[in-house]
């Protein structure tokens, strides 16, 4: 049985996971089927379709992990489930 703060936890838990899951599809898919619409934007001498395609995805990604870890340590701190405790 879970306690009031056990559902906290897990209600910010889930909204974390579902907010990097909508993000993850974002810049894993979305992004890329508007390549060719991208394209017509020019960065540095590289269409911007392909910086995304090719770095703009992964550095998101990066940003991402590190997003995720400090936000699930923040949430861990708070309702005391954290590993440092």
């Amino acid at each position: 049985m879970l306690t009031s703060q056990d559902e906290v936890y897990w209600t910010r838990t889930r909204k974390l996971m579902f907010v990097m899951l909508g993000l993850w599809i974002f810049f894993g898919f979305i992004v890329h089927f508007f390549v060719n619409a991208l394209n017509k934007i020019v960065i540095l001498g590289f269409p911007l379709g392909f910086y995304m395609a090719a770095q703009g995805s992964l550095i998101a990604f990066v940003v991402m992990l590190f997003w995720f870890a400090r936000s699930q340590e923040k949430i861990d701190r708070e309702c005391g489930v954290s590993e440092d405790e």
